[in-house]
């Protein structure tokens, strides 16, 4: 994929038009070289869609942003900003989703004070726009500006990330007032689902299941073709749905929880307490350990990925779904999870409806966040967030 960007400051000599060639080869899974990513396997894969069939599922449906020709049309651009723990990705994203300009800064550390934090957010930003051709004081002729953050409180919106630097920050706010634009805020997973199911692996699909398989598990719904809300902004949140009574306690205060099962931390933690090769290694390496054919990290996929398989049943039980596309670092762990998924989906999906199996990578990978964003401003009336300045 395109040069991961750097810089403490966010320079403008950082920033780079990320090309419409560039952005096509992501979609299908290749990096620069023409190698295929192991995180963006694509949706189609044998090696990766949990043993779906044409009749379910035709690769074709889904070919990611149509780079066909530009738009670089300021009315019709929105300013993406993603902030999660290790990093901060500030894009351009036209009206097809695509990545005009793009630069990644290092995530604000405890120590920066808030002011200090923003400012260095607003030299990406300058940087971003001068990679387009936009002037800073121009900004106001985008649609607006999509924040993605980790952490994202709901109760108190405001707060865009509340660890680092921006504690208590109030982001959107002092976004709307520096662009003089409206600004939506979103959780990953709200994003990724959105980004997928308007450009992605969800393309052209009404109803949809969105999930995030990471350090923990969330997840967002589309129905009717419509980003659900919820009444608290939540709904689609299936990293905290039973699926062992009698399971792990989990973080969140309940027990036998998806996440404590099958979320990265999880999956570190069984492989560790069951005779793991290395005590030390995280989700990352217990699924490299797998491919190698590891028999602890093997169980230890096989257990979260019916866990996985189990929800996601009953998500699409309930639902009544055409697809469920999968995202997030352990999404591209390839058959050594997606078998097991597919295991636990067929155990517990019986009825007639459900059964046909539906489970699908994330085709934008490490992109999708930034075209969800970019989703919540261009196509508002399909994926509303509930929360904007």
């Amino acid at each position: 994929m395109r040069e991961e960007l750097s810089g403490g400051s966010g320079g403008a000599e950082h920033a780079q038009v990320v090309s419409a060639a560039v952005l096509a080869a992501a979609a299908r899974g290749e990096d620069e070289s023409g190698g295929v990513d192991p995180l963006l396997l694509r949706a189609g894969d044998p090696e990766a869609t949990a043993r779906m069939t044409a009749a379910d599922f035709d690769p074709e449906d889904a070919l990611g942003p149509d780079v066909s020709e530009p738009v670089l049309d300021p009315a019709h651009c929105a300013l993406t900003i993603s902030v999660e723990p290790g990093r901060i990705d500030v894009s351009l994203v036209a009206r097809r989703g695509e990545l005009v300009s793009a630069q990644r800064i290092p995530a604000v550390g405890a120590d920066m004070q808030p002011e200090r934090a923003f400012d260095t957010l607003t030299e990406s930003v300058t940087a971003v726009l001068h990679a387009a051709g936009i002037e800073p004081e121009d900004a106001d002729t985008l649609a607006g500006i999509g924040v993605v953050a980790a952490g994202t409180d709901v109760a108190a919106p405001a707060t865009a990330y509340r660890g680092s630097g921006w504690r208590s920050f109030p982001l959107r706010e002092r976004l709307s007032d520096r662009y003089g634009l409206s600004v939506t805020l979103q959780s990953p997973a709200a994003a990724m689902t959105a980004g997928e199911h308007w450009r992605g692996a969800g393309r052209g699909r009404r109803n949809m299941l969105g999930v995030v398989l990471g350090h923990g598990i969330d997840g967002a719904l589309v129905i009717d073709g419509r980003m659900m809300v919820g009444t608290t902004g939540n709904a689609g949140h299936i990293g905290h749905v039973c699926v062992d009574p009698y399971g792990p306690p989990c973080a969140c205060g309940g027990r036998g929880c998806l996440q404590a099962v099958a979320g990265g931390a999880a999956i570190a933690e069984w492989a560790r307490t069951h005779g793991g090769s290395d005590p030390a290694a995280d989700a990352r390496a217990v699924t490299e350990a797998a491919r190698r054919g590891d028999p602890v990290a093997l169980a230890t996929l096989r257990r979260a990925g019916e866990a996985i398989g189990q929800a996601v049943a009953g998500a699409v039980t309930l639902l009544d779904l055409d697809v469920v596309v999968l995202g997030g670092p352990l999404a591209g762990a390839g058959s050594v999870l997606f078998d097991p998924i597919a295991d636990g989906y067929a155990r517990f999906a019986a009825l007639n409806y459900a059964s046909p199996a539906r489970v699908v990578p994330a085709l934008l990978g490490r992109e999708g966040a930034q075209v969800g964003a970019a989703a919540a401003v261009l196509e508002a009336h399909a994926y509303p967030t509930g929360l904007s300045a």
